[in-house]
């Protein structure tokens, strides 16, 4: 175990070496005349972006607006789902307004979005819920769409109510495409949330991303790229400890953990 841990750390290590090497010479090679700043000089930009205030408050409005409409997503979208997935007058009521949102990229209602709420976080945050909302409810609604019918039968044979059922059959049956629903939804809420100052011009790290491009500083603007890849990562890596810890009972993650 542990061999095949290292054996996986150093293939990633070497990945980014390589990754950044290729940048380097690309920068100070083929691509001299261009934009494209040296790996080098983005990295140091980077080191010294981290050291001022500025950097940490835009990625802390980012992360506010992530998580806050990743939160008001989740808990809307799995009590919708779970009405959707149990009610078939709920079912048939929300049928068409989901089927209706779904194709539609959080995007498309920036304007309108940026015209009700302005360049906020509240915009941002909101964005961030229409983005997330449609596919954890329809995750939710597979899930509990997906119970076993003879495990219901069964918990109703022994007297078991609608609630204990609903609590203690459906739910531990849909905590799994929940949890991949919001594991999923945890990086593209991140993106959204950059977007929405990047095009929307609320705060956080995409204004700081847009003003560095307008004032031409180039390492600075790879630099913050660098920034929202490493914040990425750190994201995606909580959500699926998250998930881990949340499904640890489930056969899935049982094997994982042999």
């Amino acid at each position: 175990m542990r061999r095949t841990r290292v054996l996986r750390y150093g293939a990633g290590a070497l990945g980014i070496a390589v990754a950044l090497g290729a940048w380097q010479l690309a920068a100070v090679g083929p691509m001299a005349s261009s934009p494209l700043p040296p790996a080098s000089d983005s990295i140091a930009a980077m080191l010294e972006l981290l050291g001022t205030a500025e950097m940490w408050q835009a990625t802390g409005a980012t992360l506010a607006m992530a998580l806050g409409g990743l939160v008001l997503a989740a808990v809307a979208g799995v009590i919708i789902g779970i009405a959707v997935g149990v009610s078939p007058v709920a079912m048939h009521a929300t049928r068409v307004p989901l089927e209706f949102l779904k194709p539609i990229p959080p995007i498309v209602i920036l304007p309108i979005v940026v015209l009700v709420l302005g360049p906020t976080a509240q915009m941002g945050t909101f964005l961030v819920f229409f983005g997330s909302f449609i596919a954890i409810a329809v995750q939710t609604s597979a899930g509990v769409f997906d119970t076993d019918p003879v495990t219901r039968d069964t918990g109703r044979s022994y007297g078991m109510r609608s609630g204990e059922i609903l609590s203690s059959i459906v739910l531990p049956s849909a905590l799994p495409y929940i949890g991949t629903a919001i594991r999923v939804a945890a990086p593209t809420a991140l993106i959204i949330a950059v977007v929405a100052g990047l095009l929307g011009g609320g705060p956080g790290l995409g204004q700081s991303l847009l003003l560095a491009q307008i004032s031409g500083n180039q390492p600075q603007l790879f630099a913050y790229v660098l920034i929202l890849g490493i914040l990425g990562l750190i994201v995606q890596g909580l959500a699926q400890w998250g998930e881990q810890r949340l499904l640890h009972w489930h056969p899935q993650y049982r094997k994982a953990a042999v």
